[in-house]
């Protein structure tokens, strides 16, 4: 029997897109060659790259509006150099919502001035800071808009006059936004849109060309826009498997079918988190995750109960990052709405027991 699959990434994928990617693992399209072992420059892996920068546009409603989507190696922990490499000259404003916000502020700070424009560090990064002010000589403003290990999220987005560049690694596609809204945004593969191994990059050409450094080639977004994503080997089973990925999000209804489903998963978990004796919730109501839930028990006692609870209904991926301790329960797009009732039961049953 398959586990429910919480965990914050790698994380669960759909089974229809596990069963069509490794059946191109023993070989693709009746081609006579794995996936594995075809070149990337054939014409069958061409086409693949092409439909998935093409499914990315179409999914975030960004065809003809001057959008390029990349796919690069090197996952979010790359594009916190790669955007400042490219973008910035003077001075770049950062949000600090938590930890890979502040990663992304330190990877920046080593290429020039990298101010705090507001942080929730004081209350361990449980809400998203609401009042600040972003100055016009910025050249740009950098957000997290959903943060995994804290359980919190963006609810509306900041209005700015200087661009907008967003980490998304784990709530892209996830709800209905208006991607325009942002200049340059990222995200790792492997929370919502495919495994590990690529990041998809999706961003304006007329932001870049404007630093004065020198940038190396493996870094240019504009390389990487006249390799059509193939300056270096591209990790093709990633690739191929994110374009499945892709396309099982258009067969689901698209992004706005999705975000129902999820706020369903999401109201299921926090309905209970509030309702149940044992447990308490960390972030803040109002920025509550519907990617990522994060509670504890109200007494550590019952720990070993409860996840005696959870292994007999074979849950894994629950434990919380030892940044916020208790418990996380990261209900991506692909996680069905059944495993979420079994992890309320099991919740139900470790109060009804006591």
């Amino acid at each position: 029997m398959k586990k429910h699959n919480f965990n914050a990434g790698p994380s669960i994928l759909p089974n229809e897109v596990i069963k069509d990617s490794s059946k191109a693992i023993l070989e693709l399209d009746n081609i006579g060659l794995s996936l594995l072992e075809i070149s990337h420059r054939s014409k069958e892996f061409a086409s693949i790259m092409e439909r998935a920068c093409d499914k990315v546009l179409k999914l975030a409603n960004l065809q003809g509006k001057g959008y390029k989507a990349l796919f690069i190696q090197g996952g979010a922990s790359q594009q916190f150099i790669m955007a400042a490499y490219n973008l910035l000259e003077n001075k770049a404003g950062y949000i600090n919502t938590g930890s890979w916000s502040s990663k992304a502020m330190k990877e920046a700070s080593l290429l020039g001035n990298v101010i705090e424009i507001a942080s929730s560090k004081d209350q361990n990064f449980n809400y998203i800071p609401k009042k600040y002010t972003i100055p016009n000589d910025c050249d740009y403003l950098h957000i997290t808009t959903n943060n995994t290990i804290f359980g919190t999220q963006y609810k509306t987005f900041p209005s700015t006059s200087v661009p907008l560049i967003a980490d998304m690694s784990s709530d892209i596609f996830s709800k209905n936004i208006d991607y325009s809204e942002f200049d340059l945004f990222y995200a790792g593969a492997q929370k919502n849109i495919g495994p590990a191994g690529v990041t998809l990059v999706v961003l304006k050409e007329q932001i870049l060309n404007k630093v004065s450094r020198s940038i190396p080639s493996i870094l240019d977004y504009s390389i990487h826009i006249k390799s059509d994503s193939m300056f270096n080997t591209p990790p093709v089973f990633s690739v191929y498997t994110t374009l499945l990925n892709l396309i099982w999000i258009e067969n689901q209804g698209g992004i706005e079918n999705l975000e129902t489903n999820n706020n369903s998963k999401a109201n299921l978990i926090y309905n209970e988190i509030d309702r149940n004796s044992c447990f308490k919730g960390f972030a803040n109501k109002e920025d509550r995750s519907i990617m990522n839930a994060t509670f504890s028990l109200i007494d550590d006692n019952l720990t070993e109960k409860f996840n005696e609870l959870c292994n007999m209904e074979n849950i894994t991926g629950i434990k919380g990052h030892r940044s916020v301790g208790g418990y996380r329960a990261s209900i991506y797009n692909a996680l069905p709405i059944a495993s979420v009732r079994v992890l309320v039961d099991c919740m139900q049953k470790l109060e009804n027991n006591l």
